[in-house]
């Protein structure tokens, strides 16, 4: 198995001939996914998501692939190719048509019509080609073939792209329920014939890899879900994915069941399940659904509301909910189901909703207690059994963490794949196929590129750090007035502090230390503002760490006069 190392440079020329595969995100992460595929000095890229951001990223709220290698080259792309609808895999898209608005987008039905609904709000009209489980369509040099896989979002499409150069298959995100919700299985019988042909590069999904056997089926959940409903004697409240069209639908069957009135809460929410029932993906019944504010004339045991936050998203209704700062007001007994298993890195936002509603009273049912969520990924068993029937020359795994990335491999070498024929890459790291061959050939820039607010790229690694130490330490701000001549202090120093846990009281100690300083300063000659600043800040911080051990961010001014 080969490995990306530090030392690597940028890459050669692709060398004529050659289909080069450069992943822009999703190794080595979950979510961020986004592959570009170039042959013959042409691009095809294969979905453009969104990483979310963790506790040690504050304010930020997305986490873009890098453009970077692709901002001099976006005349050279054919399409973006979308598997699916979820936001890891869709949601950077308006980022990227900013740059170049009219890159054609090629997905099935529903994924389009999700994109569309979130570039209406980018003020951006896509355009779009349609495309279903069996179709070809060639892009460019790239013979692209569009092949059904199931998995936790209606329309999910794999791809296999043709090139001079060899066949390669993109697996998307996949599992392989035998009794799928909407009766759409994963399409083995393409693969095989894929394999029959020859599969020279096959780019696997791998975030269930280490999970053994096969993943449960999605009607698995429909009776625990019934028993959740029946002892419910309040309010019931679903977290759940705002594209999980198959859990929601049914949340909607059992609300049916037993007489119970649905509303959905949050934007997303409500736009996402209004496409898919106006395209005929999710079945309501007739008066089911009703808007939020009419379930304030109906009794708790006949109200039902599906809101988004199953991921402890701070600003996602859920935790609102949990925070009290909703206009939903959880009561004892009300009860609470998190319909969707943890991302890895959101373990601890989600058990603090759980402990928040759980301290008003709430009833939480979620994975770890009750079996109301199942995984839209293979598990290790399904992935043995899907190299059993594609068989190819090269396996990439992608989508997933590093041990998701070293466990896939293990499976693919498991099958017979050869360890020399497996690459382990990471984002950036670019693959080249060369007669029959994957192989590791050099890096580009692929870092994060973070979104807050309005601001795309501005947030950098040092804001974030500064952020951190604001946030676990607070600031200590000290105001001192010299004479621009002499050089020594006429006024202060002036010292407060936000958020760091010291009085301002106790910093008369350290008063005369920073008069000293200055004085020595202006003995030594030197009077500059920004040089007084550093002395002030050295000054300050080793106090402050001698006498507290804590490394607040300390922001001297210095005023002459």
């Amino acid at each position: 198995m080969s490995h990306p190392h530090p030392e690597l440079g940028a890459p050669p020329k692709l060398p004529k001939g050659g289909l080069r595969v450069t992943p822009l995100g999703g190794l080595g992460e979950i979510g961020r996914n986004m592959t570009v595929f170039e042959y013959g000095g042409r691009l095809l890229i294969v979905d453009c998501g969104v990483l979310f951001p963790e506790e040690e990223q504050p304010g930020v709220d997305l986490i873009l692939p890098d453009f970077t290698t692709l901002v001099d080259r976006l005349d050279d792309v054919e399409a973006i190719v979308l598997t699916h609808g979820h936001e890891d895999h869709i949601g950077g898209v308006p980022y990227l048509l900013r740059l170049k608005p009219d890159i054609p987008l090629i997905g099935s039905k529903l994924t389009l019509a999700l994109i569309e609904a979130k570039l209406q709000e980018h003020r951006i009209r896509p355009y779009t080609l349609e495309v279903a489980e069996g179709r070809r369509e060639n892009v460019g040099p790239f013979d692209c073939e569009f092949i059904a896989v199931n998995h936790s979002i209606p329309d999910a499409l794999a791809v296999a792209i043709r090139t001079p150069a060899g066949l390669a298959v993109h697996t998307g995100d996949f599992k392989m329920d035998q009794l799928p919700m909407d009766g759409r299985l994963t399409d083995l019988h393409a693969f095989a014939r894929l394999s029959e042909e020859g599969i020279d590069l096959l780019l696997s999904d791998s975030t269930n890899a280490e999970v053994p056997g096969f993943v449960p089926a999605e009607r698995d959940i429909s009776n625990v879900l019934r028993g959740v409903f029946a002892n419910a004697r309040k309010r019931i409240i679903v977290a759940s994915f705002a594209s999980h069209i198959h859990r929601v639908q049914q949340i909607l069957d059992a609300a049916h069941e037993y007489g119970r009135k649905v509303a959905f809460v949050g934007r997303s929410m409500v736009r996402n399940m209004g496409i898919a029932r106006d395209l005929g993906y999710l079945r309501v019944p007739s008066g089911l659904v009703v808007d939020v504010k009419a379930l304030d004339d109906l009794p708790d045991d006949k109200v039902v509301l599906i809101c988004t936050g199953s991921q402890g998203e701070p600003m996602a209704a859920l935790s609102r909910m949990a925070n009290r700062d909703h206009q939903i007001r959880i009561v004892q007994g009300d009860t609470v189901i998190l319909a969707s298993s943890l991302i890895p890195g959101n373990e601890n936002a989600v058990y603090r909703v759980i402990n928040g509603l759980s301290r008003w009273g709430a009833n939480v049912v979620h994975k770890g207690n009750a079996k109301v969520h199942v995984s839209g990924h293979a598990s290790a068993g399904e992935l043995l059994y899907f190299y059993n029937i594609c068989k190819p020359r090269n396996l990439m795994p992608v989508h997933g963490e590093w041990r998701h990335l070293r466990a896939n491999a293990e499976l693919g070498a498991l099958t017979g794949i050869p360890k020399d024929h497996i690459v382990i890459a990471e984002d950036g790291v670019v693959v080249d196929l060369v007669e029959g061959r994957a192989r590791i050939s050099g890096k580009v820039q692929a870092g994060y590129v973070y979104v807050d607010g309005l601001s795309v790229g501005d947030v950098t690694e040092a804001s974030l750090k500064d952020r951190r130490i604001l946030g676990e330490e607070g600031i200590i701000s000290v105001f001192v007035v010299v004479d621009s001549t002499s050089g020594k202090i006429v006024g202060g120093p002036h010292i407060h502090s936000r958020g760091s846990g010291i009085e301002d009281a106790a910093f008369d100690a350290v008063i005369p230390r920073i008069e000293e300083a200055v004085q020595k300063s202006a003995a030594d000659g030197v009077a500059e503002p920004h040089q007084l600043q550093q002395l002030i800040r050295r000054a300050m911080g080793k106090w402050i760490s001698d006498t507290y051990r804590r490394r607040p961010m300390i922001l001297p001014v210095v005023v002459e006069v």
